[in-house]
Protein backbone atom coordinates (compact mmCIF):
# COMPACT_ATOMS: atom_id res chain seq x y z
CA UNK A 1 0.00 0.00 0.00
CA UNK A 2 2.85 2.70 0.65
CA UNK A 3 4.04 1.36 -2.52
CA UNK A 4 1.36 2.10 -4.32
CA UNK A 5 0.63 5.49 -2.52
CA UNK A 6 4.27 6.65 -3.36
CA UNK A 7 3.76 5.77 -7.04
CA UNK A 8 -0.18 7.96 -6.71
CA UNK A 9 1.87 10.89 -5.41
CA UNK A 10 4.66 10.77 -7.90
CA UNK A 11 2.35 10.48 -10.58
CA UNK A 12 0.56 13.62 -9.23
CA UNK A 13 3.41 15.72 -8.98
CA UNK A 14 4.92 14.95 -12.06
CA UNK A 15 1.29 14.95 -13.99
CA UNK A 16 1.28 19.08 -12.24
CA UNK A 17 4.43 19.90 -13.46
CA UNK A 18 3.06 19.24 -17.04
CA UNK A 19 -0.10 21.22 -16.67
CA UNK A 20 1.51 24.35 -16.42
CA UNK A 21 3.96 24.12 -19.52
CA UNK A 22 2.28 23.36 -22.91
CA UNK A 23 4.96 22.77 -25.02
CA UNK A 24 7.99 21.76 -23.02
CA UNK A 25 10.91 21.16 -24.88
CA UNK A 26 12.66 17.61 -24.59
CA UNK A 27 16.01 16.15 -25.04
CA UNK A 28 16.66 12.13 -25.90
CA UNK A 29 20.23 10.94 -24.57
CA UNK A 30 19.91 7.69 -26.32
CA UNK A 31 22.96 4.91 -26.11
CA UNK A 32 23.81 1.32 -26.52
CA UNK A 33 24.27 -1.85 -25.41
CA UNK A 34 24.17 -0.77 -21.43
CA UNK A 35 22.96 -2.35 -18.36
CA UNK A 36 22.80 -1.32 -15.27
CA UNK A 37 26.42 -0.98 -15.03
CA UNK A 38 26.04 2.94 -13.22
CA UNK A 39 26.78 4.66 -10.13
CA UNK A 40 22.88 5.31 -9.62
CA UNK A 41 21.96 1.70 -9.75
CA UNK A 42 24.77 0.60 -7.35
CA UNK A 43 27.47 0.05 -9.60
CA UNK A 44 30.50 2.26 -8.88
CA UNK A 45 33.44 0.98 -11.28
CA UNK A 46 33.01 3.49 -14.15
CA UNK A 47 33.92 7.00 -13.28
CA UNK A 48 31.18 8.93 -14.75
CA UNK A 49 31.12 12.83 -12.90
CA UNK A 50 28.32 14.20 -16.16
CA UNK A 51 25.95 11.41 -15.69
CA UNK A 52 25.99 10.91 -12.17
CA UNK A 53 25.42 14.86 -11.93
CA UNK A 54 22.36 14.13 -14.51
CA UNK A 55 21.12 11.27 -12.38
CA UNK A 56 20.98 13.51 -8.68
CA UNK A 57 18.90 15.63 -10.64
CA UNK A 58 16.76 13.54 -12.34
CA UNK A 59 13.91 11.00 -11.26
CA UNK A 60 15.60 7.43 -11.51
CA UNK A 61 13.27 4.55 -12.87
CA UNK A 62 14.83 1.44 -11.46
CA UNK A 63 12.90 -1.10 -13.35
CA UNK A 64 13.08 0.03 -16.90
CA UNK A 65 12.85 -3.11 -19.36
CA UNK A 66 13.16 -2.91 -22.86
CA UNK A 67 10.78 -4.72 -25.42
CA UNK A 68 13.58 -6.59 -26.95
CA UNK A 69 17.27 -7.54 -26.26
CA UNK A 70 18.69 -5.94 -29.13
CA UNK A 71 18.52 -2.71 -31.12
CA UNK A 72 16.63 -2.34 -34.24
CA UNK A 73 13.24 -4.68 -32.63
CA UNK A 74 13.50 -2.23 -29.48
CA UNK A 75 14.34 0.85 -31.46
CA UNK A 76 10.82 -0.36 -33.29
CA UNK A 77 8.72 -0.27 -29.90
CA UNK A 78 10.82 3.23 -29.04
CA UNK A 79 9.39 4.74 -31.91
CA UNK A 80 6.02 3.97 -32.42
CA UNK A 81 4.80 2.64 -29.13
CA UNK A 82 4.14 -0.57 -30.69
CA UNK A 83 5.07 -4.22 -29.27
CA UNK A 84 7.55 -5.29 -31.97
CA UNK A 85 5.70 -9.06 -32.24
CA UNK A 86 2.52 -6.86 -32.72
CA UNK A 87 3.78 -4.64 -35.56
CA UNK A 88 5.98 -7.58 -37.46
CA UNK A 89 9.88 -5.81 -36.22
CA UNK A 90 10.43 -8.63 -33.83
CA UNK A 91 12.90 -9.95 -36.21
CA UNK A 92 16.72 -8.83 -36.44
CA UNK A 93 17.37 -7.71 -38.48
CA UNK A 94 15.04 -6.87 -41.10
CA UNK A 95 17.03 -4.68 -43.80
CA UNK A 96 20.06 -1.85 -43.60
CA UNK A 97 17.57 0.76 -42.31
CA UNK A 98 20.23 1.58 -39.81
CA UNK A 99 20.96 4.94 -39.95
CA UNK A 100 18.58 8.77 -41.15
CA UNK A 101 16.53 7.45 -43.43
CA UNK A 102 18.32 4.41 -43.89
CA UNK A 103 19.54 2.80 -47.48
CA UNK A 104 16.40 1.66 -48.80
CA UNK A 105 17.57 -0.93 -50.84
CA UNK A 106 17.09 -4.54 -49.76
CA UNK A 107 19.05 -8.04 -50.93
CA UNK A 108 16.39 -10.80 -51.76
CA UNK A 109 19.01 -13.42 -50.60
CA UNK A 110 21.28 -12.70 -47.50
CA UNK A 111 22.03 -16.71 -46.83
CA UNK A 112 19.09 -16.54 -44.25
CA UNK A 113 16.14 -18.98 -43.69
CA UNK A 114 12.93 -19.30 -41.27
CA UNK A 115 12.50 -22.23 -39.07
CA UNK A 116 10.88 -24.10 -42.09
CA UNK A 117 13.92 -23.48 -44.15
CA UNK A 118 12.33 -20.96 -46.42
CA UNK A 119 14.49 -18.24 -47.57
CA UNK A 120 14.35 -14.81 -45.73
CA UNK A 121 15.08 -11.46 -47.88
CA UNK A 122 15.79 -8.03 -46.82
CA UNK A 123 12.71 -5.88 -46.28
CA UNK A 124 11.47 -3.09 -45.04
CA UNK A 125 8.37 -3.69 -42.78
CA UNK A 126 5.58 -2.74 -43.51
CA UNK A 127 3.52 -1.88 -40.12
CA UNK A 128 -0.07 -1.60 -39.25
CA UNK A 129 -1.79 1.30 -41.10
CA UNK A 130 -2.63 3.96 -38.74
CA UNK A 131 0.96 2.94 -36.91
CA UNK A 132 3.48 6.00 -36.72
CA UNK A 133 6.58 7.10 -35.94
CA UNK A 134 5.72 9.57 -33.15
CA UNK A 135 8.13 12.62 -33.66
CA UNK A 136 4.90 12.80 -36.26
CA UNK A 137 2.24 14.08 -33.66
CA UNK A 138 4.94 16.42 -32.39
CA UNK A 139 5.56 17.77 -35.60
CA UNK A 140 2.24 18.38 -36.48
CA UNK A 141 1.68 19.97 -33.54
CA UNK A 142 3.96 22.38 -33.99
CA UNK A 143 7.51 21.21 -32.95
CA UNK A 144 10.96 21.17 -33.99
CA UNK A 145 11.69 17.26 -34.35
CA UNK A 146 15.58 16.63 -34.96
CA UNK A 147 17.17 12.97 -34.57
CA UNK A 148 20.72 12.46 -34.96
CA UNK A 149 21.38 10.01 -36.51
CA UNK A 150 20.67 6.02 -35.85
CA UNK A 151 17.32 4.95 -36.43
CA UNK A 152 17.32 1.14 -36.99
CA UNK A 153 13.66 0.73 -36.44
CA UNK A 154 12.93 -2.39 -38.75
CA UNK A 155 11.97 -0.18 -41.58
CA UNK A 156 12.66 2.95 -43.55
CA UNK A 157 12.27 5.90 -41.27
CA UNK A 158 9.65 8.31 -43.07
CA UNK A 159 10.66 12.07 -44.09
CA UNK A 160 7.40 13.02 -41.75
CA UNK A 161 8.71 11.81 -38.89
CA UNK A 162 12.01 14.88 -38.23
CA UNK A 163 12.65 17.94 -39.56
CA UNK A 164 16.04 16.66 -39.09
CA UNK A 165 17.15 12.95 -39.36
CA UNK A 166 21.00 13.21 -40.26
CA UNK A 167 24.55 13.53 -38.16
CA UNK A 168 23.57 17.46 -37.83
CA UNK A 169 20.54 17.37 -36.91
CA UNK A 170 20.19 19.40 -34.16
CA UNK A 171 17.91 21.38 -31.89
CA UNK A 172 19.75 24.98 -32.82
CA UNK A 173 18.29 24.41 -36.38
CA UNK A 174 14.80 25.50 -35.05
CA UNK A 175 13.07 28.86 -35.83
CA UNK A 176 13.39 30.80 -32.53
CA UNK A 177 10.84 30.35 -30.34
CA UNK A 178 9.93 26.87 -31.43
CA UNK A 179 9.67 23.45 -29.48
CA UNK A 180 11.37 21.34 -30.12
CA UNK A 181 12.14 17.44 -29.70
CA UNK A 182 15.77 16.30 -30.09
CA UNK A 183 17.24 13.14 -29.92
CA UNK A 184 20.62 12.01 -29.82
CA UNK A 185 22.22 8.49 -30.01
CA UNK A 186 25.49 7.49 -29.07
CA UNK A 187 27.45 4.40 -29.92
CA UNK A 188 30.29 4.34 -27.50
CA UNK A 189 28.93 1.72 -25.56
CA UNK A 190 27.54 -0.89 -29.05
CA UNK A 191 29.34 -4.50 -28.10
CA UNK A 192 31.30 -3.61 -31.60
CA UNK A 193 33.39 -1.16 -29.60
CA UNK A 194 34.49 -4.14 -27.22
CA UNK A 195 36.55 -5.17 -30.16
CA UNK A 196 36.50 -1.81 -32.38
CA UNK A 197 38.24 0.10 -29.16
CA UNK A 198 40.83 -2.12 -28.42
CA UNK A 199 43.46 0.75 -29.80
CA UNK A 200 42.41 3.08 -27.09
CA UNK A 201 43.80 2.41 -23.37
CA UNK A 202 41.75 1.09 -20.55
CA UNK A 203 40.76 4.07 -18.04
CA UNK A 204 38.95 1.19 -16.03
CA UNK A 205 41.71 -1.56 -14.67
CA UNK A 206 41.17 -5.03 -15.11
CA UNK A 207 41.52 -6.04 -11.55
CA UNK A 208 38.96 -3.65 -10.64
CA UNK A 209 35.90 -5.26 -12.82
CA UNK A 210 33.44 -6.86 -11.45
CA UNK A 211 33.21 -10.52 -12.77
CA UNK A 212 29.54 -12.06 -13.63
CA UNK A 213 29.51 -15.92 -12.46
CA UNK A 214 28.46 -16.77 -15.84
CA UNK A 215 31.71 -16.02 -17.10
CA UNK A 216 35.11 -17.37 -16.44
CA UNK A 217 37.61 -15.14 -14.91
CA UNK A 218 40.30 -14.90 -16.93
CA UNK A 219 42.35 -11.76 -18.68
CA UNK A 220 40.61 -12.60 -21.95
CA UNK A 221 37.03 -12.04 -19.43
CA UNK A 222 38.16 -9.15 -17.54
CA UNK A 223 39.99 -7.27 -20.00
CA UNK A 224 36.76 -7.51 -22.02
CA UNK A 225 34.86 -6.11 -19.08
CA UNK A 226 37.64 -3.15 -18.58
CA UNK A 227 36.89 -2.02 -22.04
CA UNK A 228 33.13 -1.76 -21.53
CA UNK A 229 33.14 0.14 -18.49
CA UNK A 230 35.93 1.73 -20.43
CA UNK A 231 33.49 2.83 -23.19
CA UNK A 232 30.86 4.07 -20.55
CA UNK A 233 33.36 6.80 -19.62
CA UNK A 234 33.58 7.58 -23.28
CA UNK A 235 29.69 7.95 -23.24
CA UNK A 236 29.81 9.96 -20.13
CA UNK A 237 32.01 12.80 -22.20
CA UNK A 238 29.52 13.03 -25.12
CA UNK A 239 26.78 13.35 -22.42
CA UNK A 240 28.94 16.24 -21.31
CA UNK A 241 28.28 17.54 -24.77
CA UNK A 242 24.96 17.60 -25.14
CA UNK A 243 24.35 19.37 -21.50
CA UNK A 244 26.83 21.88 -22.08
CA UNK A 245 25.20 22.89 -25.44
CA UNK A 246 22.10 23.25 -23.40
CA UNK A 247 23.54 25.24 -20.49
CA UNK A 248 25.37 27.37 -23.02
CA UNK A 249 21.94 28.22 -24.95
CA UNK A 250 20.25 29.00 -21.53
CA UNK A 251 17.62 25.75 -21.78
CA UNK A 252 18.89 23.17 -19.18
CA UNK A 253 16.78 23.90 -16.41
CA UNK A 254 13.67 23.79 -18.69
CA UNK A 255 14.00 21.15 -20.84
CA UNK A 256 13.14 17.90 -19.94
CA UNK A 257 16.05 15.09 -20.41
CA UNK A 258 15.41 11.00 -21.27
CA UNK A 259 18.44 9.03 -20.71
CA UNK A 260 18.40 5.79 -21.54
CA UNK A 261 19.95 2.77 -23.62
CA UNK A 262 18.46 0.92 -26.15
CA UNK A 263 18.50 -2.33 -24.05
CA UNK A 264 20.36 -3.97 -21.50
CA UNK A 265 24.28 -5.13 -21.63
CA UNK A 266 26.52 -5.67 -24.87
CA UNK A 267 28.68 -9.29 -24.15
CA UNK A 268 27.51 -12.71 -24.44
CA UNK A 269 24.51 -13.99 -22.62
CA UNK A 270 23.30 -10.13 -21.91
CA UNK A 271 22.67 -9.18 -25.79
CA UNK A 272 19.89 -10.72 -27.41
CA UNK A 273 18.37 -12.60 -24.52
CA UNK A 274 15.03 -11.84 -22.92
CA UNK A 275 16.09 -12.33 -19.59
CA UNK A 276 17.12 -8.92 -17.06
CA UNK A 277 20.72 -8.84 -18.34
CA UNK A 278 19.80 -8.44 -21.85
CA UNK A 279 16.06 -6.44 -21.08
CA UNK A 280 16.97 -4.40 -18.06
CA UNK A 281 18.59 -0.69 -18.94
CA UNK A 282 19.30 2.30 -17.34
CA UNK A 283 16.53 4.83 -17.32
CA UNK A 284 15.97 8.31 -15.62
CA UNK A 285 14.17 11.44 -16.62
CA UNK A 286 15.26 15.19 -15.28
CA UNK A 287 12.23 16.91 -15.13
CA UNK A 288 12.41 20.77 -15.08
CA UNK A 289 14.62 22.54 -12.62
CA UNK A 290 15.33 18.91 -11.16
CA UNK A 291 11.99 18.31 -9.91
CA UNK A 292 10.84 15.26 -8.82
CA UNK A 293 14.58 13.61 -7.99
CA UNK A 294 14.82 10.59 -6.57
CA UNK A 295 14.48 6.69 -6.91
CA UNK A 296 11.17 4.75 -8.16
CA UNK A 297 10.39 1.61 -8.40
CA UNK A 298 8.20 2.47 -11.17
CA UNK A 299 7.89 -0.42 -13.56
CA UNK A 300 8.27 0.76 -17.58
CA UNK A 301 8.48 -1.21 -20.79
CA UNK A 302 9.91 1.17 -23.72
CA UNK A 303 6.81 0.81 -25.71
CA UNK A 304 5.69 3.72 -22.97
CA UNK A 305 7.83 6.19 -24.03
CA UNK A 306 5.74 7.40 -27.28
CA UNK A 307 2.57 7.95 -24.93
CA UNK A 308 4.47 9.48 -22.10
CA UNK A 309 6.30 12.24 -24.53
CA UNK A 310 2.45 12.71 -25.80
CA UNK A 311 1.40 13.56 -22.62
CA UNK A 312 4.10 15.67 -21.77
CA UNK A 313 3.60 17.77 -24.54
CA UNK A 314 -0.23 17.49 -24.00
CA UNK A 315 -0.99 15.82 -27.06
CA UNK A 316 -3.71 12.98 -27.08
CA UNK A 317 -2.57 9.54 -27.48
CA UNK A 318 -3.75 7.72 -30.56
CA UNK A 319 -5.86 4.67 -29.42
CA UNK A 320 -3.67 2.28 -31.61
CA UNK A 321 -0.84 2.68 -29.22
CA UNK A 322 -0.39 0.10 -27.20
CA UNK A 323 2.05 1.58 -24.18
CA UNK A 324 0.78 4.05 -21.71
CA UNK A 325 2.03 7.25 -20.42
CA UNK A 326 4.33 6.49 -17.20
CA UNK A 327 2.86 10.10 -15.90
CA UNK A 328 -0.77 8.51 -15.12
CA UNK A 329 -0.56 5.21 -15.14
CA UNK A 330 1.68 2.19 -13.57
CA UNK A 331 1.99 -1.35 -14.93
CA UNK A 332 2.28 -4.48 -13.20
CA UNK A 333 3.99 -6.75 -16.00
CA UNK A 334 6.41 -5.92 -18.92
CA UNK A 335 6.62 -8.10 -21.83
CA UNK A 336 9.35 -8.64 -24.31
CA UNK A 337 9.91 -10.42 -27.24
CA UNK A 338 12.83 -12.68 -28.79
CA UNK A 339 12.78 -14.08 -32.67
CA UNK A 340 15.31 -14.52 -35.49
CA UNK A 341 18.57 -13.00 -34.13
CA UNK A 342 20.81 -12.85 -37.92
CA UNK A 343 20.75 -15.82 -39.11
CA UNK A 344 19.87 -17.86 -36.20
CA UNK A 345 15.55 -18.72 -35.96
CA UNK A 346 14.35 -18.53 -32.27
CA UNK A 347 10.85 -17.55 -30.61
CA UNK A 348 10.42 -16.67 -27.07
CA UNK A 349 8.87 -14.36 -25.02
CA UNK A 350 9.11 -13.28 -21.48
CA UNK A 351 7.21 -11.25 -19.02
CA UNK A 352 8.62 -9.68 -15.27
CA UNK A 353 7.36 -7.60 -12.33
CA UNK A 354 10.74 -6.13 -11.64
CA UNK A 355 10.80 -8.98 -8.64
CA UNK A 356 10.57 -12.35 -11.09
CA UNK A 357 11.23 -12.80 -14.67
CA UNK A 358 9.81 -15.89 -16.70
CA UNK A 359 10.36 -17.20 -20.04
CA UNK A 360 8.39 -19.16 -22.04
CA UNK A 361 10.00 -21.22 -25.16
CA UNK A 362 7.43 -21.12 -28.34
CA UNK A 363 9.43 -23.08 -30.16
CA UNK A 364 12.60 -26.26 -29.58
CA UNK A 365 16.23 -24.70 -29.98
CA UNK A 366 19.00 -27.19 -28.75
CA UNK A 367 20.52 -24.19 -26.79
CA UNK A 368 20.36 -20.81 -25.70
CA UNK A 369 23.82 -20.62 -27.20
CA UNK A 370 23.66 -19.95 -30.72
CA UNK A 371 26.49 -18.83 -33.10
CA UNK A 372 26.17 -15.88 -34.27
CA UNK A 373 28.99 -15.27 -36.16
CA UNK A 374 28.70 -11.43 -35.48
CA UNK A 375 28.86 -11.88 -32.21
CA UNK A 376 32.09 -14.39 -32.40
CA UNK A 377 34.21 -11.08 -32.77
CA UNK A 378 33.74 -10.70 -28.87
CA UNK A 379 36.92 -11.90 -27.33
CA UNK A 380 34.89 -13.07 -24.43
CA UNK A 381 32.55 -15.04 -26.82
CA UNK A 382 35.18 -17.17 -28.64
CA UNK A 383 36.94 -17.55 -25.41
CA UNK A 384 33.72 -19.20 -23.47
CA UNK A 385 32.85 -21.41 -26.56
CA UNK A 386 36.69 -23.04 -26.76
CA UNK A 387 36.38 -23.71 -22.84
CA UNK A 388 33.14 -25.26 -23.02
CA UNK A 389 34.15 -27.26 -25.73
CA UNK A 390 36.92 -28.49 -24.14
CA UNK A 391 35.11 -29.27 -20.77
CA UNK A 392 36.61 -26.65 -18.98
CA UNK A 393 33.57 -24.44 -17.73
CA UNK A 394 31.86 -25.19 -14.35
CA UNK A 395 27.62 -25.93 -14.12
CA UNK A 396 26.60 -22.12 -14.44
CA UNK A 397 28.87 -21.42 -17.04
CA UNK A 398 28.21 -23.94 -19.31
CA UNK A 399 24.48 -23.64 -18.54
CA UNK A 400 24.16 -21.19 -21.57
CA UNK A 401 25.60 -23.76 -24.33
CA UNK A 402 24.28 -27.08 -22.62
CA UNK A 403 21.18 -28.94 -24.49
CA UNK A 404 18.05 -26.50 -23.33
CA UNK A 405 15.95 -29.23 -20.47
CA UNK A 406 13.16 -26.86 -20.05
CA UNK A 407 10.90 -24.96 -22.00
CA UNK A 408 9.79 -22.52 -19.27
CA UNK A 409 12.50 -20.51 -16.98
CA UNK A 410 11.29 -18.66 -13.83
CA UNK A 411 14.27 -16.05 -12.17
CA UNK A 412 14.16 -14.43 -9.03
CA UNK A 413 15.84 -11.34 -9.67
CA UNK A 414 16.09 -10.04 -6.14
CA UNK A 415 17.99 -12.78 -4.83
CA UNK A 416 19.31 -14.61 -8.24
CA UNK A 417 20.49 -10.83 -10.18
CA UNK A 418 22.55 -12.91 -12.43
CA UNK A 419 19.67 -15.17 -13.70
CA UNK A 420 22.01 -18.78 -13.06
CA UNK A 421 19.04 -20.48 -10.82
CA UNK A 422 15.87 -21.48 -12.59
CA UNK A 423 12.95 -21.59 -10.01
CA UNK A 424 10.29 -23.13 -12.60
CA UNK A 425 10.57 -26.43 -10.74
CA UNK A 426 10.84 -25.30 -7.12
CA UNK A 427 8.15 -26.08 -4.64
CA UNK A 428 8.14 -22.94 -3.45
CA UNK A 429 7.96 -21.16 -7.00
CA UNK A 430 4.65 -22.86 -7.50
CA UNK A 431 2.61 -19.81 -7.04
CA UNK A 432 4.58 -17.68 -9.13
CA UNK A 433 4.75 -20.11 -11.87
CA UNK A 434 1.35 -19.90 -11.93
CA UNK A 435 0.87 -16.67 -12.03
CA UNK A 436 3.48 -15.48 -14.62
CA UNK A 437 2.17 -18.73 -16.79
CA UNK A 438 -1.42 -16.72 -16.81
CA UNK A 439 0.25 -13.32 -17.48
CA UNK A 440 2.15 -14.03 -20.56
CA UNK A 441 -0.79 -16.13 -21.80
CA UNK A 442 -3.15 -13.16 -21.52
CA UNK A 443 -1.31 -10.64 -22.98
CA UNK A 444 -0.64 -12.97 -26.24
CA UNK A 445 -3.89 -13.58 -26.37
CA UNK A 446 -5.03 -10.27 -25.80
CA UNK A 447 -2.24 -8.50 -28.08
CA UNK A 448 -1.55 -9.64 -31.65
CA UNK A 449 1.64 -11.91 -32.70
CA UNK A 450 2.41 -12.17 -36.15
CA UNK A 451 5.92 -13.00 -35.35
CA UNK A 452 4.95 -16.62 -34.27
CA UNK A 453 4.32 -17.65 -38.11
CA UNK A 454 7.48 -18.17 -40.30
CA UNK A 455 8.86 -15.30 -41.25
CA UNK A 456 9.07 -15.80 -45.37
CA UNK A 457 5.26 -15.96 -44.52
CA UNK A 458 5.12 -12.69 -42.96
CA UNK A 459 7.06 -11.09 -45.45
CA UNK A 460 4.43 -12.40 -48.15
CA UNK A 461 2.23 -10.56 -46.88
CA UNK A 462 3.88 -7.79 -46.04
CA UNK A 463 5.38 -7.94 -49.94
CA UNK A 464 2.93 -9.36 -52.12
CA UNK A 465 4.76 -11.11 -54.78
CA UNK A 466 8.10 -10.49 -53.24
CA UNK A 467 7.96 -6.67 -54.11
CA UNK A 468 7.75 -3.94 -51.89
CA UNK A 469 4.44 -1.71 -51.85
CA UNK A 470 4.49 1.49 -52.91
CA UNK A 471 2.98 4.53 -52.13
CA UNK A 472 0.30 6.09 -54.18
CA UNK A 473 0.72 9.63 -55.57
CA UNK A 474 -0.33 12.42 -54.04
CA UNK A 475 -3.29 14.09 -55.24
CA UNK A 476 -3.92 18.18 -55.34
CA UNK A 477 -6.71 20.46 -55.54
CA UNK A 478 -6.81 23.67 -55.37
CA UNK A 479 -10.16 26.02 -54.35
CA UNK A 480 -10.08 29.95 -53.13
CA UNK A 481 -6.12 29.63 -52.86
CA UNK A 482 -6.09 26.52 -50.60
CA UNK A 483 -4.36 23.51 -51.66
CA UNK A 484 -5.79 20.75 -50.01
CA UNK A 485 -3.53 16.92 -50.57
CA UNK A 486 -4.70 13.82 -50.45
CA UNK A 487 -3.16 10.19 -50.99
CA UNK A 488 -5.07 6.93 -51.37
CA UNK A 489 -2.75 4.64 -49.59
CA UNK A 490 -4.31 4.03 -46.06
CA UNK A 491 -2.28 5.75 -43.48
CA UNK A 492 -0.11 7.52 -45.54
CA UNK A 493 1.20 10.79 -44.66
CA UNK A 494 1.96 13.47 -46.47
CA UNK A 495 4.65 15.76 -47.21
CA UNK A 496 5.58 19.18 -49.18
CA UNK A 497 8.09 21.61 -50.37
CA UNK A 498 8.13 24.94 -51.36
CA UNK A 499 10.74 26.23 -53.51
CA UNK A 500 12.92 23.43 -52.66
CA UNK A 501 13.29 23.97 -48.70
CA UNK A 502 12.79 21.39 -46.29
CA UNK A 503 9.87 19.09 -46.54
CA UNK A 504 7.34 20.00 -44.07
CA UNK A 505 4.12 17.73 -42.91
CA UNK A 506 0.90 18.41 -44.24
CA UNK A 507 -2.09 18.60 -41.72
CA UNK A 508 -4.43 21.05 -43.69
CA UNK A 509 -4.57 22.97 -46.51
CA UNK A 510 -2.30 25.69 -47.51
CA UNK A 511 -2.43 28.81 -48.42
CA UNK A 512 -0.66 29.20 -51.57
CA UNK A 513 1.48 31.89 -53.30
CA UNK A 514 0.73 30.93 -57.48
CA UNK A 515 4.68 32.27 -57.70
CA UNK A 516 5.98 29.67 -55.82
CA UNK A 517 7.05 25.63 -56.80
CA UNK A 518 5.57 23.26 -54.25
CA UNK A 519 6.38 19.71 -54.54
CA UNK A 520 4.58 16.90 -52.60
CA UNK A 521 5.06 13.08 -51.68
CA UNK A 522 3.82 10.56 -49.95
CA UNK A 523 4.90 8.16 -47.24
CA UNK A 524 3.38 4.83 -45.63
CA UNK A 525 6.10 2.94 -43.27
CA UNK A 526 7.51 0.24 -45.11
CA UNK A 527 6.33 0.74 -48.33
CA UNK A 528 8.51 2.88 -51.49
CA UNK A 529 7.90 6.45 -51.09
CA UNK A 530 5.64 8.02 -53.55
CA UNK A 531 7.04 9.95 -56.86
CA UNK A 532 7.56 13.68 -56.24
CA UNK A 533 5.34 15.33 -57.93
CA UNK A 534 4.97 18.99 -58.82
CA UNK A 535 1.78 20.83 -58.31
CA UNK A 536 -0.01 22.97 -61.37
CA UNK A 537 -0.51 26.10 -59.19
CA UNK A 538 -2.02 27.48 -62.82
CA UNK A 539 -5.70 26.79 -63.12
Amino acid sequence: MRTFLFYFFFLQVVSLSFAQEKQPNIVWISFEDTGIYLPSYGDSTAQLPIINQLAKESAIYRNAFSTAGVCAPSRSAIITGMYPSTIGTSHMRTGRDITGIGSRKYRKNKNVVDRENNNVREYSAVVPWMVKCFPEYLRANGYYTTNNAKTDYQFAAPFTAWDENDGKAHWRNRADGQPFFAVFNFNETHESKIWKNKHLPLTVAKEDVPVPPYYIDNDTTRTDLARMYSNLELLDKRVGQIIHQLKEDGLYDNTIIFFFSDHGGPLPRQKREVIASGLHVPFFIKYPKGANSGKTDQLINFIDLAPTVLEMTGIEVPKHIQGQSILSTTRKYSFAARDRMDEFTSARRSVTDGKYLYVKYLFPIPSNYQDIQYRMQVPIMENLKNAYLNGELNQIQAAWFSPLQEEEQLFDLENDPYETHNLIHHPKAKAEVKRFRKQLAKWQKQTPDICIQPEAEMISAMWPNNQQPTTAKVEASIKANLLTLNCATQGASIGYQIDGGKWKLYTTSIAINKASKIEVKAIRIGFKEAIVSTVNLVN
